[in-house]
């Protein structure tokens, strides 16, 4: 007779609307898996939010998340991206990022991990076919670049529009706001493209992904187009996710491909590479 397995001890770092929404799905039960904290600016807020769960648990300041769980996610501002992945790396947790573009500006964490034995695990996200591109990547990929255009106001704020003077006020027509590698597009729009970071971690690297970023008021929807072209495959890849009411900046999708890794982690079963 096998002995079950122990349920892995999750944390979440940040509880926006995408944490919340992970935090309760976890609460509302997945075998395998066990709701250990939380954390978020608002301690009040934040138990008051919890009042429904079945298992309410902690809301610990960032830094502590990784001493009462096997996983940590992080899902917060950019901001406090490093006060949440450096101290679950260093005590050997696995790493859910979903500020996926932090990942290219503090290449430290890789080596981080390695030295550790932790594991930093990114979810496929808005990404349609990560699978296809981390496969041609076993081969060889000769480019990747992505176009992105986003409704205007999902857009405002990023540092490389401010340190540009680039307005998107009274927009009525497209316009290209970026050009470049997937790398510069992450310093730039740390909020926005956390999409184009995964396909450049999946493929050939962020130096070498091109990306195109457009603010466009006739989209409703955050679209991504993308073109590989590889030894093994040709491939176009178009997927259009549906912002949620909170956040423009997020899609609705990307709570519930973090539900999906999460999942994947304790499954018996796995589809996907």
């Amino acid at each position: 007779m096998s002995t079950p397995r122990a349920s892995l001890r999750v944390a979440i770092g940040g509880f926006g609307a995408i944490g919340h929404a992970l935090a309760a799905r976890i609460d509302a039960g997945i075998a395998g898996l066990e709701l250990a904290a939380i954390s978020a600016r608002d301690v009040a807020k934040a138990e008051a939010k919890m009042a429904g769960f079945a298992r309410p648990v902690p809301v610990l300041p960032l830094e502590e998340l990784a001493g009462v769980a096997d996983i940590v996610v992080e899902c917060a501002p950019s901001a406090v991206f490093l006060r949440i992945a450096e101290p679950a790396l260093r005590a050997g947790r696995i790493f859910v990022p979903l500020s996926v573009g932090q990942l290219l500006v503090h290449e430290h964490l890789k080596p981080l991990a390695e030295e550790s034995g932790g594991r930093i695990v990114v979810p496929t996200g808005a990404l349609l076919g990560l699978d296809a591109v981390r496969a041609a990547a076993e081969g060889a990929i000769e480019s990747v670049t992505m176009v992105t255009r986003k409704p205007p106001r999902g857009l405002e704020g990023a540092p490389y529009l401010v340190e540009n003077g680039i307005s998107l006020e009274g927009l009525n027509e497209a316009k290209k706001v970026f050009d470049g590698s997937a790398r510069d597009g992450a310093k730039g729009f740390p909020a926005n493209v956390n999409v184009a970071a995964a396909l450049s971690l999946a493929g050939i690297g962020p130096d070498r992904t091109r990306l195109q970023i457009w603010a466009d008021p006739a989209v409703t929807r955050n679209t991504h187009r993308i073109e590989v072209e590889a030894d093994s495959a040709r491939f176009t890849l178009s997927i259009e996710n549906v912002p949620t009411e909170e956040n423009p900046k997020t899609g609705k999708i990307t709570a519930l491909s973090a539900i999906a890794c999460l999942r994947g982690l304790v499954q018996t079963q796995r589809v996907g590479t």
